[in-house]
């Protein structure tokens, strides 16, 4: 009776899953994504000129419906949602490839706050005494800092020094561990989606509100979707790092996992605070898990190393 279960719930998470982070969905979500952000800026362009020339009026426009170059906005927000699609479709593949894609969005966060900016730039010798404009200069240095970070997070994963067991013929203990990061990937999916569609419909009439009456503070309108993605995804970490001590309890790799869920936790705590601090506290998160990663690395080619010389022992 316990066995049949078992098989009807590896069978409907399987289903689940295909239907979900199945590599067809991926490209599915990925035309769908595309198309909507295509049309969304093509909506935010025209909705600019019909203010701008009094077809529509409002009290106080928006920062987003003054500039033509705001409408940038719009699409890239749509493509950060892919983004966190793919972050979720790579969790169950690949730990090191799940927390780069969270150091991307974070940086496309910024990317998307820097098109945000540039429409109510305040280009004047007062440069550095403006608010909006020492954000931006904090923000431009912010994301090249990162796209370097991202790099050697990216060579620095890549390396690999022992054997890794094929897929193909897992063992017990690694197969449980997949399906465990399959379940929660799964589960993420129509779970980030709601979230989304609550963000957007509130965006959306945060937009045509004056501040004072919006359900929501949009002082912070970066921050949308996002403060709640990065909770959801800490509950995920220590999810997984819970569920990864039935599979080893190699002390390296929990240091690693563990590093990594700090490193969340921060780029999640970023969100609360503004300015420079913001910024720092970002670099930080993502300057933590390289480090993190790259001790890893040392500790996998010492163990490989003494595996290699055992071997040879043995022999």
């Amino acid at each position: 009776m316990t066995n049949t279960i078992s098989a009807e719930l590896y069978r409907l998470s399987e289903k689940l899953y295909q239907y979900f982070l199945s590599k067809t969905s991926r490209e599915r979500s990925e035309r769908a994504i595309l198309w909507i952000a295509l049309v969304s800026f093509i909506i935010h362009l025209v909705l600019i000129g019909l203010v701008n020339f009094n077809f529509i009026t409002l009290s106080e426009p928006n920062n987003l419906l003054k500039n033509p170059i705001a409408a940038i906005y719009t699409p890239f927000s749509f493509i950060l949602v892919y983004e966190v699609y793919l972050l979720v479709y790579y969790l169950p593949k690949s730990t090191s490839i799940y927390i780069s894609k969270q150091y991307e969005i974070i940086t496309l966060i910024i990317i998307r706050r820097l098109f945000k900016d540039l429409s109510v730039l305040s280009l004047s010798t007062d440069w550095f005494k403006i608010k909006n404009d020492l954000q931006f200069t904090y923000d431009l240095v912010t994301s090249i800092l990162l796209f370097c970070l991202i790099y050697l997070f990216h060579i620095q994963r890549t390396k690999i020094y022992r054997a890794v067991e094929s897929e193909a013929n897992p063992s017990a203990s690694i197969s449980k561990f997949i399906n465990a990061k399959k379940w929660i990937a799964t589960a993420l999916v129509p779970i980030l989606f709601i979230c989304a569609v609550y963000a957007f419909l509130h965006w959306s009439i945060g937009i045509f509100q004056p501040i004072d009456v919006q359900p929501l503070s949009f002082k912070n309108i970066n921050n949308i979707f996002f403060e709640q993605f990065f909770n959801i995804l800490i509950i995920a970490d220590v999810i997984l790092l819970l569920v990864s001590f039935f599979h080893t309890d190699e002390f390296h790799k929990v240091i690693r996992n563990s590093g990594f869920i700090i490193s969340t936790i921060l780029l999640r705590i970023s969100f609360s605070v503004e300015g420079i601090i913001n910024n720092l506290l970002i670099v930080t998160a993502i300057v933590f898990g390289l480090l993190v990663l790259m001790i890893y690395n040392k500790f996998e080619k010492h163990l490989a190393a003494q595996e290699s010389k055992e071997g040879h022992l043995s022999e």
